[in-house]
């Protein structure tokens, strides 16, 4: 709980130092960075770090979190919360790791803001950071333990038993463990971390989703390879896994974490992707025909083509194994003939969706606040949708969910 002395205090500086954030936490992430360079070795993304999008997040995460608790100083914003908590324990963040990022974020917020801070002031913000912080560190504790992971040695080695090509930017992994020792539990919609050496020796990690069945012997990531467009750079860890990943190698891999999943239930299910989002979708639909599930279901995806769309002959087999499902692909070009096949951009207009169903969204950010709006146009109620986000997400950061 907020003390209501820290809650007046922050109500009152929350324009000032909301408007600030973004300086402050460029400011925090380049002198934690110069500090403690350690950091950058698998924990921190440099990609998200270069494009400021780690920075927005953190941002939009610490104001998020202090309105919330204006708005009822007893609350626990769940959603933002259980996404972050998720997020730290693929990367094996650890309870000692607040105390760094508390030591340079309170600098750079003195840095940034001086005579402005005073102790009153620094006090209010600090408990807002330790109610986060505690939060946040009481749920990754929970998550370590239901995995049966220790935190500080969240790492397992996997063996590639085979890759294959789908698509010229896509390839699957399919992996086992190197100990021969069991799969670890997972829900359908989870991920797992990759721990990936880079050629400067400094490691990168990043997530992927499992697009199997967690009930699987052999786990599969399906990654696409993320080019270099305009002024982004390509994507560090998605290009070494193409360029240097083969069968008989061996990837680093976190346990599988991850909050977007498959609830149990008899509610029909829409399941909507774009590009290498349908990889959760995949995951999904091969558990519910693992298990013979009745639930009505409906596959909706947008891709560039029908030779970019990833895992397309798993949908349709797994689309046909189900007893009631059915699908619809939309392709801006080179679109078929076929039964579902549409060409164009996603367009939710005049489709028949099913009442009642629990929707689950992965895609770009663009392509899933278009398709969103579209749901709740449609009458599908905010609560419905659940949506996957990798990197970091600036739309939950931000509250425009």
């Amino acid at each position: 709980m907020l003390s209501p002395e820290s809650a007046a205090v922050v109500r009152a500086t929350l324009p000032a130092v909301g408007g600030a954030l973004d300086e402050i936490t460029t400011r925090f992430y380049g002198t934690m960075f110069a500090e403690r360079p350690e950091l950058l070795d698998g924990l921190f993304n440099r990609g998200n770090q270069a494009s400021g999008e780690q920075r927005q997040a953190l941002a939009g995460s610490i104001a998020g979190f202090a309105r919330a608790l204006l708005a009822d100083p007893d609350a626990r914003p769940d959603a933002l919360l259980a996404r972050i908590a998720h997020k730290h324990a693929a990367l094996g963040v650890t309870e000692d790791q607040y105390t760094i990022v508390h030591k340079y974020l309170f600098r750079a917020i003195g840095d940034v803001l001086g005579d402005a801070i005073t102790p009153e002031v620094a006090a209010a913000w600090d408990e807002v950071y330790w109610l986060m912080a505690g939060a946040l560190i009481a749920q990754e504790a929970r998550l370590y333990q239901e995995a049966r992971v220790d935190p500080r040695k969240p790492w397992r080695q996997w063996t590639v038993v085979e890759r294959r090509e789908e698509t010229p930017e896509v390839a699957s992994f399919l992996l086992r463990p190197a100990d021969g020792g069991p799969v670890p539990k997972a829900c359908a919609g989870q991920y797992v971390s990759v721990r990936m050496p880079m050629p400067d020796g400094v490691h990168q990690t990043r997530q992927y989703s499992l697009s199997n069945a967690p009930g699987e012997r052999l786990r599969r990531i399906t990654v696409k390879r993320v080019p270099s467009v305009a002024d982004a750079p390509e994507g560090e860890a998605s290009n070494q896994l193409h360029r240097t990943v083969r069968t008989g190698d061996e990837l680093t891999l976190s346990a599988p974490f991850g909050d977007v999943v498959l609830d149990d239930g008899d509610t029909p299910l829409l399941l909507v992707s774009a590009g290498i989002g349908c990889t959760p979708m995949v995951a999904m639909l091969e558990h519910l025909a693992a298990t013979g599930s009745p639930r009505p279901v409906w596959v909706l995806h947008a891709d560039r083509s029908p030779a970019h769309h990833a895992l397309r002959p798993d949908t349709r087999r797994l689309v046909g194994r189900l007893r009631d499902a059915r699908a619809e692909f939309w392709y801006e070009e080179d679109a078929i003939e076929e039964s579902g096949s549409r060409t164009g951009l996603m367009d939710l207009h005049g489709l028949d969706l099913p009442a009642g169903a629990d929707v689950y969204l992965c895609g770009s950010l663009p392509f899933m606040r278009a398709v969103r709006t579209q749901l709740l146009r449609a009458g599908v109620p905010a609560r419905s949708i659940r949506y996957e986000v990798f990197g970091p997400d600036l739309w939950l950061a931000h509250a425009e969910d």
